[in-house]
């Protein structure tokens, strides 16, 4: 089989699996297996299929980019980078979609959730969009389109699952946040500032970090270590 289509195939099996054990299977095996035993099936599933992700990468043919890449579109996925590294740092403390992060819905959106109240989710779109944006070969687009669409139709599924569960909660959470970036502060609903020094300290540290790891992985450049090395 096509070294592409096998990529195209671990990334549907990441996505789907993913998808459904975090949604209409989690109820059914938790109560199968147990909270442990659900936890552990999970990360099986979810590190057997990023391996597989990474194994039809590795093994697939570098097609043709289907448009030039310069410094100018660099910059650009650098600093979408930058933004993704931010939110994702930030999403890790008093986040209302993590179980038993907060007791109630704050009344205002500061930070990376006056931005989007799925900043984690986000990040990992944005991330994919850099990733297409500078290496855009067959399977490249697939793998980073892929965990693009997986983030956001997996935000979605949050909102209509939390709006179930907790509606005490996300009701109020949504009258002041949004699912797409910077829409609520557009809209007066949210104010751009507040982000915590840990946000922006981070954010900074994991962007450095994971762009130098290209060197050494890749044998690429990435990030401002481009214009560095």
């Amino acid at each position: 089989m096509d070294g592409t289509v096998m990529v195209a195939l671990a990334v549907a099996l990441f996505v789907g699996s993913h998808l459904a054990l975090s949604h209409p299977l989690r109820a059914p095996l938790v109560r199968m297996l147990g909270n442990g035993g659900f936890t552990g099936l999970y990360a099986l599933v979810a590190l057997a299929a990023l391996w597989w992700i990474s194994k039809t990468y590795k093994d697939a043919p570098v097609t043709p980019p289907l448009w030039e890449v310069g410094d100018a579109l660099w910059a650009i996925g650098t600093l979408i980078m930058l933004v993704a590294s931010v939110l994702l740092v930030g999403s890790l403390i008093g986040n209302p979609a993590m179980p038993g992060m907060v007791k109630a819905a704050p009344t205002q959106a500061r930070g990376v959730y006056a931005v989007t109240r799925h900043p984690m989710l986000w990040s990992f779109a944005l991330w994919g969009l850099a990733h297409i944006l500078v290496f855009p070969v067959a399977a490249n687009l697939i793998v980073a389109g892929g965990i693009a669409a997986f983030a956001l139709i997996g935000a979605a599924a949050l909102d209509a699952k939390k709006a179930k569960m907790v509606p005490e909660l996300w009701t109020p959470w949504k009258a002041v946040t949004s699912y797409v970036p910077f829409q609520a502060i557009a809209e007066g609903r949210a104010r751009f500032g507040g982000f915590r020094p840990h946000d922006i300290a981070g954010g900074l540290v994991i962007w450095l970090a994971a762009t130098w790891t290209h060197i050494p992985a890749a044998g690429i450049a990435a990030g401002i270590w481009r214009w560095v090395f």
